[in-house]
């Protein structure tokens, strides 16, 4: 199996295109690689399927009908830093500037060449890739968590987590600051069979509270966002 091949086999791609025409030839093309495909045709459908449904990298064109794609950007920016490549028919140099400065990272102008666009999607996927694996280290004198040696440490005792215990701390770490939705947690550490189960993740929350001291009503580390998820609470430097 190759490089492109194994990156391929398990990344999803989001699609925000109001053109049908744009978003099929964009599915059978990415499909031909291996990705998954998710489809949106328009801003707020696209918000909610990454929302629900995660996305490893998001193809967003600019001119929706019920929202800019910088509007969409913007909100997307605010809880998610998943790879962006922007498309459309608008070419102006000031135009990139926006998109870029806004948070997106790349930039592709219609008509465009697939090959080039699987290309710009490779490197910015391998990217992402290399970003997670780098290691994290998180310590504020109570809590020590180093995700490259899987270790952490309160109050300098080791804790032994259980396996998705350990999951939802290094996600939650890794997403720091950031909303992490309940489906994300579910797919990330059940896999995307169990997208209705969200007891889940409740049960698993509480079972890392405990180990980990942390109350609900006044959390330290764990913050539960109502409805949508789980926040991790670095303190200040």
């Amino acid at each position: 199996m190759t490089v492109i091949e194994a990156a391929s086999s398990c990344a999803r791609i989001l699609i925000i295109d109001d053109e049908p025409q744009i978003r099929r030839l964009l599915d059978i093309s990415l499909r031909a690689q291996g990705y998954e495909v998710q489809q949106a045709e328009d801003g707020t459908r696209g918000l909610l399927s990454l929302a629900e449904q995660g996305a490893d990298l998001v193809l967003l064109d600019i001119g929706l009908p019920d929202m800019d794609g910088h509007r969409v950007l913007q909100q997307l920016r605010e809880w998610s830093s998943v790879p962006v490549i922007m498309l459309t028919v608008r070419g102006a140099e000031t135009e990139k500037v926006a998109a870029l400065d806004a948070g997106a990272n790349d930039y592709v102008t219609k008509p465009f060449g697939t090959q080039e666009l699987m290309a710009r999607i490779r490197v910015l996927l391998r990217q992402a890739s290399t970003e997670r694996n780098e290691a994290i280290i998180y310590d504020d004198g109570d809590l020590h968590i180093d995700l490259a040696r899987r270790e952490v440490l309160l109050r300098g005792e080791r804790l032994q987590l259980a396996r998705k215990e350990y999951a939802l701390l290094a996600l939650l770490v890794r997403n720091s600051g950031r909303v992490v939705t309940q489906p994300q947690i579910l797919r990330e550490i059940w896999g995307k069979t169990h997208d209705d189960d969200l007891h889940y993740v409740r049960v698993l929350v509480g079972k890392l509270r405990q180990r980990l001291g942390d109350n609900a009503a006044a959390p330290r580390w764990l913050a539960t966002e109502p409805g949508v998820g789980l926040r991790f609470i670095a303190a200040e430097s």
